[in-house]
């Protein structure tokens, strides 16, 4: 008979918790890809109107970038608590620093109002973005994978995963229609504020929905058997911080490697393309645009089932067809789309992201199974957030600077297979999780506990 621990979850509360995740992860990358997209298309010519139209889209995705380096930070803190008080508080807290910033955004002044102030308050709100974005992951992910059993994790925790799609179909679909609902200087002048805006309504029902889920099963016995056990020989748990980098060190910077291929293509693909396709291949904003938006939908709908691919047959080898798919589609991805027809860019943009997916779905399952409980969510969250800083922070500023300097496509192609070469070097070196049990270590079946994990090797723990 399966402990409390392991017991399979209701399948309605189980389908609750993924909603919920699913649906907190979607607002939350509606808000950091609304701002993509927009530094992309009109932060360049209102917040830095005095530069040259390249050099203002630079500094518009610096500020772009700016997000990204907060990230750790939140990794750090928002994974710290999480260990320490649970998933689901964390979760909420979040959402309304997200959602807080993003409307803020929508009623900032431009620089024709208040001048050099502007770009300053764009860059700390871009920073509460990254801060916010950098704790959600790890905990969205998780309270998906603990609630749910090892025989199909990689399915329902790739959930949460396919909120980046549904973010960036959301806020590309909103960009979409008001450009083609309005002119050029209406957009510019006020109906970029919409869709930022917007966010305030969306964290209400994402808040409704998150706070209806119970926090996770495996936590709570974690951290009833830490109290139980601190209490019998007073020997209390290490920062979960310490015991990550102390014991799984190794499994941090795997994690940082796997991320890089995933990372700057999807960048490349869906927010560096929305300058190449309206400047070298001379396409309309609405064109490049659609192609995302359709190409998203795609996105959405096969990272599940990448996800329950990888239930049957593992995670490094869908991982390892995503990263190599990526790098053999680089130089024909940037083709297609010099051929200037929406069908080649359409054709570019989905078959790059359907590669991505084969990465992103069994990342949450795959990352996930590397930690012990009670260091689950720092472990996870700073391998997945550090790697950020060096892969999709600079992606488009370097992706546009590689255009600028060389006016082709061919040194971007080349740097998306370096950092596929770094994926696959760091997969080759990951153990296969697969059948890993994510309660195990607190289920009395002769693994180690939490605490006793922290002072065995990474090789010795299960878990």
């Amino acid at each position: 008979m399966s402990s409390p621990a392991t017991a399979p979850p209701a399948p309605n509360n189980l389908k609750r918790v993924v909603a919920a995740s699913l649906v907190g992860t979607t607002i939350e990358w509606y808000d950091f890809f609304l701002y993509g997209s927009a530094a992309a298309l009109v932060f360049n010519k209102l917040f830095f109107p005095e530069s040259d139209p390249l050099v203002g889209t630079l500094l518009s995705f610096l500020t772009y970038a700016v997000g990204f380096a907060a990230r750790p930070v939140g990794a750090l803190v928002f994974g710290h608590y999480g260990d320490r008080l649970g998933r689901k508080k964390l979760l909420v807290l979040s959402l309304l620093m997200m959602g807080g910033a993003t409307f803020a955004i929508g009623l900032l002044p431009t620089h024709a109002t208040i001048g050099s102030a502007a770009p300053v308050l764009l860059t700390v709100l871009r920073l509460v973005q990254g801060f916010a974005l950098g704790g959600e992951w790890g905990g969205a992910v998780l309270l998906v994978s603990e609630h749910g059993d090892a025989k199909r994790r990689g399915f329902w925790a790739s959930w949460p995963q396919t909120g980046a799609p549904a973010g960036q179909l959301l806020a590309t679909g909103v960009l979409s229609a008001l450009t083609a609902l309005l002119s050029d200087s209406a957009f510019g002048t006020w109906g970029w504020r919409i869709p930022f805006l917007l966010s305030g309504v969306l964290v209400i029902l994402g808040l409704w929905i998150r706070l209806s889920v119970d926090e996770s099963p495996v936590f709570k016995a974690a951290l009833a058997h830490a109290a139980e056990r601190e209490a019998t020989d007073g020997r209390a748990e290490k920062m979960p911080l310490v015991a990550v980098l102390r014991h799984h060190w190794r499994d941090v910077l795997i994690a940082m490697g796997a991320r890089m291929a995933e990372n700057i293509s999807y960048y490349v693909i869906t927010a560096f393309i929305l300058v190449y396709a309206t400047t070298s291949a001379e396409l309309s904003k609405q064109t490049a645009l659609n192609a995302v938006l359709v190409a998203s939908a795609v996105h959405f709908a096969v990272i599940p089932l990448w996800g329950a691919l990888s239930d049957r047959v593992g995670r490094r080898p869908v991982y390892l067809v995503g990263a190599v798919g990526v790098a053999l589609w680089m130089f024909p991805f940037f083709a297609l789309i010099d051929s200037r027809s929406f069908g080649g860019l359409l054709l570019a943009v989905t078959v790059g992201l359907i590669f991505h997916g084969a990465m992103y779905a069994p990342q949450a399952a795959f990352f996930a199974e590397m930690f012990a409980t009670r260091m689950r969510y720092s472990g996870a969250s700073i391998g997945a957030q550090f790697s950020s800083v060096a892969a999709g922070a600079p992606a488009p500023l370097i992706a546009t600077a590689l255009l600028a300097d060389f006016g082709t496509s061919t040194p971007i192609s080349l740097y998306v297979i370096a950092a596929a070469l770094l994926t696959v070097l760091a997969i080759a070196c990951a153990k296969e999780t697969r059948s890993r049990d994510l309660a195990d270590v607190e289920s009395g079946t002769g693994r180690p506990t939490a605490a006793e994990a922290e002072t065995l090797p990474a090789d010795a723990r299960t878990v």
